[in-house]
């Protein structure tokens, strides 16, 4: 299972640097996307993996840390996706306001001639 979460927070990330660099700026807004995705995946996989384990401990019960999921790493994770949301939809406003005063949707706002 450790393997199969790094090697895709592994192709998340490769995918998200190789779309930060291109020309266009929808490729660029989902390579930030792909990042924000990768670096979630990875926070959330600081709180170890476990299943059908509770995040929150019954007052009373003795405390054995082994038993119980960390919830910290998922409240982050969710406050992180809110964000990552709100970020993304101002992204799409510059974008769309790039691409009406420019005429392109090139991140330097010039078209390349079809003879380069």
């Amino acid at each position: 299972m450790e393997l199969t979460i790094a090697l895709s927070i592994g192709v998340l990330f490769g995918s998200g640097i190789w779309l930060i660099l291109r020309p266009r700026s929808f490729q660029v807004i989902t390579g930030l996307l792909l990042l924000s995705y990768a670096v979630n995946l990875f926070i959330f996989i600081t709180g170890r993996l476990s299943v059908n384990k509770p995040p929150l401990i019954v007052q009373g019960e003795l405390i054995d840390p082994s038993q119980y999921a960390d919830p910290l790493p998922q409240a982050l994770v969710l406050t992180a996706i809110v964000i990552g949301f709100a970020t993304t939809a101002l992204y799409l406003v510059v974008l769309l306001g790039s691409r009406g005063l420019t005429g392109t949707d090139h991140v330097d706002g010039k078209e390349r001639d079809s003879a380069e």
